[in-house]
C-alpha cells in the first residue's frame, strides 16, 4: 500500500513540473486508474485466500465429524431425525485450563517490588536499601507463595 501511494505521489510531483496541463490531468487520471485497479486486485487476491481457509476449515470440521463421531451417542453421526433435522452435532470439548503464574513466582515478584519500595524509604542511601530490599522481599515472597503452593497440592490431592 506504501508503494502504491508513494508511485502515485511520484508521478503526480513528475507530471505536475510538465507545462502541459491537459497531459498532465490525463497522465494523473491514468495513475490514479491504475492504482485504484491495484488496490482492486489486492483487495480480490485477499478475498480468495479468507474463502480458501473458510473452505479448509468447513472441510476440516466436516471430516472430524464423520471421521470421529461420539462413542457415547448411540445415533449415527450423519443420522436424520423423524422430522428430517439433521441430528445435533456432540457438544465441543472443554477448552483446557489456562495456566498462570505460580504463587510461588508471584510471590517473589511481589515481595521483590514490596521490598524495593520499603527499603528505598527507609534506608538513606536509596540505591542500597532498594536492591537489599529486593533480595529480601523476594525471598519472602517467594517463600509465603511456595508455601501457599504446598498447601493447594495438598489439599487436592485430598479430594
Amino acid at each position: 500500500m506504501k508503494q502504491i501511494v508513494l508511485a502515485l505521489a511520484t508521478v503526480v510531483t513528475l507530471f505536475a513540473c510538465n507545462n502541459n496541463s491537459a497531459s498532465t490531468a490525463a497522465a494523473v487520471e491514468q495513475a490514479k486508474k491504475q492504482t485504484l485497479d491495484s488496490i482492486n486486485a489486492v483487495n480480490v487476491a485477499k478475498q480468495q485466500v479468507i474463502d480458501s481457509i473458510n473452505a479448509i476449515k468447513h472441510t476440516a470440521h466436516k471430516r472430524q465429524t464423520v471421521e470421529a463421531p461420539d462413542r457415547n451417542n448411540y445415533a449415527a453421526p450423519n443420522s436424520v431425525a423423524a422430522d428430517n433435522t439433521p441430528a445435533a452435532a456432540p457438544a465441543p470439548a472443554p477448552a483446557p485450563k489456562k495456566k498462570g503464574w505460580s504463587h510461588t513466582a508471584k510471590g517473589a515478584v511481589v515481595g521483590a517490588g514490596a521490598g524495593a519500595i520499603t527499603g528505598a524509604i527507609v534506608n538513606p542511601d536509596h540505591l542500597k536499601g532498594a536492591a537489599i530490599g529486593t533480595i529480601i522481599g523476594a525471598g519472602v515472597g517467594a517463600g509465603t507463595g511456595a508455601i501457599v503452593d504446598h498447601a493447594k497440592k495438598k489439599k487436592a490431592a485430598q479430594q
